[in-house]
């Protein structure tokens, strides 16, 4: 279906952002969007945001709740969720089919894009067409659309004569290198999704991406020239800095209990990309290792989904001693946790980023994170924390149980580690740079782009 084109000219300075994410809030990728947007009304621009929705899940995954304070254009997957079959939901204005994936999570309402056909693809796009062309009625100068998803192929059809600005963050990359290394059984539309992500990362006059090393990756998987990428780096929210805090009571609330000695924490979801098993591995070593007390707290784990073996069955089958469950939080919640710990541990491998970990530093703790991709960027081993060889079980736990065993030397990185980002992350100087970028891509109709 070839939709309906709306008619939109583009001014000599760009005003107008409608700013697009396919997901629901429920990771790192939402939380950049919602503070990208917010710095670019600093800029002065007139910013919307379209954002799919749940709202069965409570006040995290609710867009109009998540991205409060912005004109938020929600579009609801709950209808869907409640239908019989959630991808084939065809329901009235402000609602869609529930999204596809990137990431493969049996019975998980979120299929693999790469196993959806065209029919189910193109009730996506005609639903995402209507909420585009609704979003944008009163005109708009730029879409700015995060991930590349059946968005990007709706924009085509109803908005063809305004330039994009996509935003790749890494999940879509991970899914084209699995079809690279051979599409798993189910993945039955595969060849197809990859060419259509190829095809619509051409369609954007420039690619976001945080950093060199997922510049190079991109433009390898994507085909596109590295000159139509620009690096632009994530950032992290003031309330992200060292402060006093009820240590005990903190984790009392949370966990019900007072973890012991050194605290690790990861934050993040369970996704077979974070390595968590291996994570939990390597600490139950490192405490069977280490002559002092420590724990490790797991944050995170959106709920009701998982890939892989769960955190909860990995710490049964190794009987794993001092390892905690704190559940999801919001991310106003992190900062407090954050605090709460004495260093950050992130076991993922092929992160574009890793947002979690500039969020930490910033807060003044040291990171052990695997030396590749964003973490080899951001973490400098010795002085900001620890860098690992993927998958080294043995290597991330002498990394924990040497963190353990000199606490003013982990102090000592954790406060280098402030000082590194402070200086190289603030929100406020990439909303400057991103805003720049969206005025320095659109030009005055009639003139080369």
């Amino acid at each position: 279906m070839d939709g309906v084109s709306v008619a939109i000219s583009i001014s000599d300075s760009i005003e107008k952002v409608l700013i697009g994410i396919y997901f629901y809030p429920r990771g790192g990728s939402a939380g950049a969007t919602r503070a990208l947007a917010r710095r670019l009304e600093v800029q002065g621009l007139d910013v919307t945001l379209l954002s799919g929705s749940r709202t069965d899940l409570g006040a995290t995954s609710d867009a109009d709740h998540f991205y409060r304070g912005l004109d938020v254009r929600a579009v609801d997957f709950t209808p869907a969720l409640r239908a019989s079959a959630p991808l084939h939901f065809a329901g009235p204005p402000g609602t869609a089919p529930m999204h596809g994936s990137f990431e493969d999570r049996p019975a998980a309402p979120d299929a693999v894009l790469a196993s959806l056909d065209e029919e189910e693809l193109e009730l996506q796009v005609e639903a995402w067409s209507r909420e585009l062309r609704d979003a944008a009625a009163d005109g708009v100068d730029c879409l700015y659309l995060h991930h590349l998803t059946p968005l990007n192929e709706a924009a085509a059809r109803v908005l063809p004569d305004v330039p994009v600005i996509g935003h790749v963050h890494g999940t879509e990359l991970l899914m084209l290198e699995q079809i690279e290394a051979g599409a798993p059984d189910g993945w039955s539309h595969a060849g197809a999704w990859r060419e259509r992500l190829r095809r619509w990362a051409r369609s954007c006059e420039r690619i976001i991406v945080n950093d060199k090393c997922g510049l190079a990756r991109a433009a390898r998987l994507l085909g596109v020239p590295r000159e139509r990428f620009a690096v632009i780096p994530n950032g992290f929210e003031p309330a992200f800095a060292p402060r006093p805090t009820g240590r005990e009571a903190v984790w009392r609330r949370v966990l019900g209990q007072v973890p012991r000695g050194t605290v690790f924490a990861y934050v993040g979801r369970f996704t077979a990309v974070k390595r968590l098993p291996l994570l939990i591995e390597a600490f139950a070593e490192a405490h069977r290792r280490s002559a002092a007390p420590m724990s490790l707290v797991l944050i995170g784990g959106h709920p009701g989904e998982w890939e892989g073996e769960h955190p909860r069955r990995t710490i049964e089958r190794l009987g794993a001693a001092d390892v905690h469950l704190a559940g999801w939080h919001a991310h106003e919640e992190l900062p407090e946790l954050l605090n709460a710990a004495d260093a950050l541990v992130h076991a993922a491998v092929a992160e574009q980023f890793g947002q979690v970990l500039i969020e930490a530093m910033a807060c003044g703790l040291p990171v052990i994170a695997v030396d590749r991709a964003g973490p080899s960027t951001i973490v400098d081993d010795p002085d900001t924390g620890w860098l690992v060889e993927p998958d080294d079980r043995d290597a991330l736990a002498g990394a924990m149980v040497a963190a353990v065993a000199d606490p003013q030397g982990r102090r000592l990185r954790g406060r280098r580690a402030r000082g590194q980002v402070v200086g190289r992350y603030a929100w406020s100087e990439i909303g400057k740079e991103l805003a720049a970028l969206l005025r320095d891509t659109v030009v005055p109709a009639g003139e080369a782009v």
